[in-house]
């Protein structure tokens, strides 16, 4: 795979494809064996077929013309009476017959108060209705550790810079706080350095969140910007995970052995 940008590659292609991810560089941070493990354990396709309601979200605000090409609204039933039931099962063996991912009624209700919550603030309704890409696919060769590298942001804004990234969340409040665990810091840098290798300037990351659940009758919704000292910390993580990476690439060895310790309240540790 040549450095450059790509417009039409598939979102599985993508992911089967050549260069290392953000998420693969989570994988390195936990050990290279846990890299190696997730390319390479089998996926229980029955267990990841039922709807993903974040997955669903993100094709209904980025790409809603291809939203009803990957999902199918059921029909409203009653689950309390066997009628409903059974028709309820028709429709999910039969989108499972197509190919196609199922949504039931009630959850496509609560799909589109989410979309149209989102709509309805202004600086997310912008980043949604502004011209621009989604899911482009960003490949370029890692200045430092010389490994192909790759991203794919949710869309980017070419005319004023901006790289989007929309995540579903349970509690607004919380993702303020989790942000670090999720290393999305890791992921600000190391989008933000993909979009500049191509389009030599560097952008304004933006998280689009979106609650899943409701406060005070309403699904909220926040725009995010990480601060700079988040933004270095980020991309001083991902160099390490990208120096470890290259490192096990060049030798072929994918150490990733964890150690058990002692937790701080066992009772051989008190008298220490």
């Amino acid at each position: 795979m040549q450095p450059g940008i790509y417009y039409d590659i598939s979102n599985e292609d993508y992911h089967r494809g050549a260069g290392i991810s953000k998420s693969q560089l989570d994988d390195i941070a936990i050990s290279p064996a846990i890299y190696q493990w997730r390319k390479h354990a089998p996926v229980d396709e029955e267990k990841t077929a039922a709807l993903d309601l974040g997955t669903a979200l993100h094709c209904l605000l980025l790409e809603p013309d291809e939203f009803s090409k990957r999902f199918q609204i059921g029909p409203e039933v009653n689950r309390r009476t066997t009628a409903g039931k059974e028709k309820e099962k028709e429709f999910i063996e039969r989108c499972e017959a197509e190919g196609i991912t199922p949504i039931t009624h009630d959850d496509n209700r609560k799909l589109k108060l989410m979309r149209d919550s989102a709509l309805a603030h202004p600086i997310a309704r912008w980043m949604l209705e502004a011209q621009g890409n989604a899911e482009a696919s960003i490949y370029w060769n890692d200045r430092d550790a010389g490994v192909l590298s790759r991203c794919r942001p949710d869309k980017i804004i070419t005319e004023f810079n901006w790289c989007v990234d929309v995540k579903s969340t349970a509690d607004i409040m919380k993702f303020q706080k989790d942000f670090y665990s999720y290393r999305y810091h890791v992921q600000d840098a190391f989008y933000s350095d993909g979009y500049e290798s191509h389009f030599h300037e560097t952008p304004t990351f933006a998280f689009l969140a979106v609650s899943t659940s409701i406060d005070c009758g309403r699904y909220p919704v926040q725009v995010f910007i990480m601060d700079q000292q988040a933004k270095d910390a980020g991309r001083a993580e991902y160099k390490r995970n990208i120096h470890t990476f290259a490192e096990c690439l060049s030798r072929n060895e994918w150490p990733g052995i964890a150690t058990l310790s002692l937790p701080f309240w066992a009772k051989e540790l008190r008298n220490e």
